[in-house]
């Protein structure tokens, strides 16, 4: 699939799963992401549209809920397309997660870009009123990388009420699989990462 960029990630408010809707540059629907809440493993479903007709891809955890579990990428013929592997330690402080090629080979790094931003907005959004406006104010941004440490795409948090709007940008051109490859790892990423707040 051939992505028109920027793409615009936007979580519903107000529902028992943790659902969000990716739009394209000319506000096409990409994709309605489903994630099913209170699993042991995780298993997201990705639709054409929030009809939830067409399975285009699912996103599954190699295990249970763990802190470095591998989740692979399978289309609607369940052919696997490739994985995103969280590495545990480094993410205590500063997310990163590899991209695999469907070889099982590492293709990109995502990786945090200013750690500090998701600490302080975990700190100020604890302050009573003011924790309601952390949206507006600390927004991280994630960049992803290739294997010759060139920065391919930067993924980040808009300004938005309840923090609920994030946007992917194109630096620089990859081939169609590779860009599949890219937004379902953010996908999986930013499931997770809003988990941990």
């Amino acid at each position: 699939m051939s992505f028109e960029f920027p793409l615009s990630f936007k979580f519903k408010i107000g529902t028992l799963s943790n659902d969000f809707v990716i739009t394209d540059s000319q506000n096409n629907t990409v994709s309605y992401v489903r994630q099913k809440m209170f699993k042991l493993k995780e298993d997201i479903m990705c639709y054409s549209n929030e009809s939830k007709q067409t399975l285009l891809y699912r996103i599954k955890a190699n295990k249970w809920l763990d802190f470095s579990a591998t989740y692979s990428f399978f289309n609607g013929e369940d052919k696997e397309l490739g994985k995103v592997a969280r590495k545990g330690a480094v993410s205590l402080w500063k997310a990163t997660y590899v991209v695999l090629n469907a070889e099982n080979t590492n293709e990109f790094t995502i990786r945090e870009e200013k750690p500090w931003v998701k600490v302080l907005d975990a700190l100020v959004s604890q302050i009573p009123i003011v924790g309601i406006f952390t949206g507006y104010m600390l927004n991280p941004s994630y960049l992803v990388t290739n294997e010759q440490n060139e920065p391919i795409m930067r993924f980040k948090k808009d300004s938005s009420f309840f923090g609920r709007k994030f946007s992917l940008h194109e630096l620089k051109e990859v081939d169609e699989n590779a860009q599949e490859r890219i937004v379902l790892s953010l996908m999986m990423m930013i499931l997770l990462e809003r988990r941990r707040g």
